[in-house]
């Protein structure tokens, strides 16, 4: 991005914290590793640590690069609207899901609700942000 800026341009970019588990599908894989599943979550991708999109701007020559955490707040009606999206493969996740016996399925469904708090609830979720000048 910071080839095809141009000069005095902005460049700014956000990553769930897959690191910290504070994300929309943090639940997914708590879930999934107490169960002993051996699914690849997405802690291990660029910028989902902290600090690691400010590292990767000033990596690039990025100047006056700064970081930010966003927050998101989601409110669910019931258990089934915050499932219902990785019954559809939708994301590293869902494929995850997909993959998955029926028996591990249900073992999995079972494991999220007792995780999830009683519905309604609300989920909020956290990204790191970074904004840097080429």
């Amino acid at each position: 991005m910071a080839r095809v800026t141009r000069g005095e341009g902005a460049i700014v970019a956000s990553v769930w914290d897959h690191a910290g588990e504070r994300t929309p599908v943090s639940t997914f894989w708590r879930a999934a590793r107490d169960l002993g599943l051996t699914t690849r979550d997405e802690s291990a991708l660029a910028g989902a640590r902290r600090g690691h999109l400010v590292e990767l701007f000033k990596g690039s020559g990025l100047r006056h690069v700064e970081d930010a955490v966003l927050v998101a707040r989601v409110k669910y009606s019931s258990f089934d609207e915050w499932w219902k999206p990785f019954s559809h493969g939708v994301g590293p996740a869902g494929a995850a899901y997909l993959a998955l016996t029926p028996d591990q399925k249900g073992h999995l469904r079972e494991r999220w609700k007792a995780l999830l708090p009683p519905a309604p609830f609300e989920l909020a979720s956290f990204a790191w942000a970074a904004r840097g000048m080429v």
